[in-house]
């Protein structure tokens, strides 16, 4: 009667210090599937760290090219601002370093990141960290006066900032009746002498979106907000190269003030 219900019951009742060969492959199994599981936690982490430090190696580079990038700026705005008898050999050399190691950014950018808007939105942001600096150096080299109108604004960043910087001179024209937008046409862009075409894939890249974030910041620094945007592209398959400056105060609106 004890062996019928001993059989009825779930475990096996053995004798001591025995243990069946059943249990053996359960325990077995059970370590297994834990060493399983820890060995899959472990190269989980190892991955998660070794992205850890690609991601900081990319950090790293993408500083250095920026520090770069900023070097040969200055380095081109100084040049720039020499007198034409002086060394135009190393003003070339250095126009040409500026613009390859801009490229170098622009390519180590779309490898970064996979939408175009985003790397739009990257180089308009190192743009805007340029421009907040570079408006000490342009305002001590070219001496100009305070402006009195949004035209004015506009014709001394045609006139004066881009050909002390890029060394090219586009026209402007104002596209409102409000007289707060204009735009920046460019016959050559020299950002792009090393560039011929966008890839396919790459429509939507806005390769010189630095230049865009450039103005925004330097206008920021003297109290005039914009928007800076591209309006044609050349790269694009359009004629020109057209920048869009919206100025997001209205005249009449500072005038007011002022009385105040």
């Amino acid at each position: 009667m004890l062996w019928a219900v001993a059989d009825l019951l779930p475990v096996k009742f053995l004798p001591k210090g025995s243990v069946c060969a059943e249990n053996r492959r359960g325990i077995s199994s059970i370590e297994t599937a834990a060493n399983t599981s820890h060995a899959k936690d472990r190269r989980a982490e190892r991955k998660k760290e070794k992205r850890k430090r690609i991601d900081r190696n990319l950090c790293c580079l993408r500083k250095k090219i920026y520090k770069l990038t900023i070097k040969y700026i200055r380095s081109y705005t100084s040049n720039m601002s020499r007198s034409p008898g002086r060394k135009q050999e190393n003003h070339k050399i250095s126009r040409e370093l500026f613009v390859l190691t801009y490229g170098a950014l622009v390519a180590q950018l779309c490898k970064d990141y996979e939408k175009d808007e985003d790397v739009n939105a990257c180089l308009d942001r190192m743009g805007y960290s340029i421009g907040i600096r570079l408006i000490d150096d342009f305002l001590a080299r070219s001496a100009v006066k305070k402006c009195r109108s949004y035209s004015e604004t506009a014709d001394v960043i045609a006139q004066v900032a881009f050909k002390m910087y890029l060394g090219v001179t586009p026209s402007v024209s104002c596209s409102s009746a409000t007289g707060n937008e204009f735009s920046l046409i460019l016959d050559k862009n020299p950002l792009v002498d090393f560039v011929e075409e966008l890839p396919a894939e790459r429509a939507s890249l806005c390769y010189c979106n630095l230049l865009c974030g450039v103005i925004r910041g330097a206008l920021e620094m003297v109290h005039l907000a914009a928007e800076v945007s591209f309006l044609q592209d050349k790269l694009k398959g359009d004629a020109v190269t057209e920048i869009g400056i919206t100025f997001l105060r209205k005249p009449e609106d500072r005038k007011h003030r002022r009385n105040k």
